[in-house]
């Protein structure tokens, strides 16, 4: 009959928490203040980026509606300036004697001085 060597569950389970008991007593302030940090820089970083997130949503919908307001203000500018051209052309236009015009009325001037 062989024997099988099989560790204690007791005598494992006692030395480990023996080392768990010493490491807490060299370590255990140093651990506490790292969790203790890491904690408040985790909570730190979570309502940053929360802020952050806000910011930028608050920020693209005043992006958006500048664009908005300035699209406004260029489509009203160019019917604007559309509307000033037509009515220039219009007035070149009403103004304007083309050629032939003229010259029938040069003729017919002619014509009446020389009778």
């Amino acid at each position: 009959m062989s024997k099988e060597i099989t560790p204690n569950t007791e005598q494992t389970n006692d030395a480990s928490s023996k080392i768990e008991t010493i490491k807490n007593l060299i370590f255990g302030e140093n651990i506490q203040a790292y969790d203790s940090e890491f904690e408040l820089l985790k909570t730190d970083i979570t309502k940053k980026s929360t802020e952050l997130k806000v910011f930028i949503e608050e920020t693209r919908a005043e992006l958006n509606s500048l664009i908005d307001n300035l699209s406004t203000d260029l489509n009203i500018r160019i019917t604007d300036l559309e509307d000033n051209l037509t009515e220039r052309v219009d007035n070149i236009e009403a103004q304007k004697v083309d050629k032939k015009t003229l010259g029938q009325l040069l003729v017919k001037l002619g014509n009446q001085i020389s009778e």
